[in-house]
């Protein structure tokens, strides 16, 4: 897809990567860009330091209704949007300890609002020729996060509806590209790189906003499905796949080592 003179959505663009796509895309060329996040005031920062075509709403991502209202907001005021980029999200530790309801929210907000956006949008966009979802999801969607069940579970949700939406509406004219990412120096890696879960993520280097949404921009240019900012991931993901078993035992030994500090 070409940038120029498209609409865009991004969600989570108070900060991080989103913050960083929702510049990129306008310095790419797009028409307007909506900035969305929990924090309003977050996400009308970053639609000032972009400038007159970029504005805000605050959007929560797990509440399907305010999705769906959203999108009819930007329709009406921009016409048809041609990129929604679902990248909301966030951590917590845990696991089995975790309640229902909070394996729920990190459902809610990784994939379901993703599914919400596509029930939504690709019927329009589809009627209209073509668009493009980019969804963020992980690499700990293509592997795993040890020190969080319903983060890894959630990822791979993600990456799976959108490898299911990219096969069925790619006739259609819908393009569909998944981040998946290892560390990022966003909110979400946490303030330390002492604890376990940012040592895992951080192995192959922590990589910059910027860097990352660069690496989108050329996806969406190439209708690439896969964008992997740390290469790293894709051998990983091939060694998963060639032998699962030699895989899980090695994430158990490091497992281990992370517990050893």
């Amino acid at each position: 897809m070409q940038l120029e003179d498209r609409v865009a959505v991004v969600t989570g663009a108070g900060s991080g990567i989103g913050r960083a796509l929702a510049q990129r895309l306008a310095a790419a060329g797009v028409r307007h860009v909506v900035c969305t996040d929990l924090n309003g005031d977050n996400a009308a920062e970053t639609a000032r330091m972009i400038g007159a075509r970029a504005s805000a709403m605050p959007l929560d991502v797990a509440d399907e209704a305010a999705i769906e209202a959203l999108i009819d907001a930007v329709e009406a005021e921009h016409g048809g949007i041609d990129l929604f980029v679902s990248n909301a999200g966030y951590g917590q530790r845990g696991g089995l300890d975790l309640s229902t309801e909070a394996w729920q929210r990190m459902m809610n907000v990784h994939c379901w609002s993703h599914l919400a956006v596509a029930r939504v949008l690709v019927p329009r966009m589809t009627a209209r020729g073509g668009g493009y979802l980019l969804n963020t999801a992980s690499a700990a969607g293509l592997l795993t996060q040890i020190d969080s069940g319903p983060y890894a579970v959630s990822k791979h949700a993600a990456v799976a509806l959108a490898e299911w939406l990219a096969i069925n509406y790619y006739d259609d004219g819908l393009r569909v590209s998944v981040l998946c990412p290892q560390a990022v120096r966003t909110a979400i890696l946490g303030e330390s790189v002492k604890d376990a879960s940012t040592r895992q993520a951080a192995g192959d280097g922590i990589l910059e906003p910027e860097v990352v949404a660069d690496a989108c921009l050329a996806a969406i240019e190439e209708e690439r499905f896969l964008v992997l900012p740390h290469e790293e991931v894709a051998t990983y993901f091939q060694r998963k796949a060639g032998d699962y078993d030699r895989w899980l035992s090695g994430m158990r030994r490091f497992k281990a080592r992370l517990a050893g500090g």
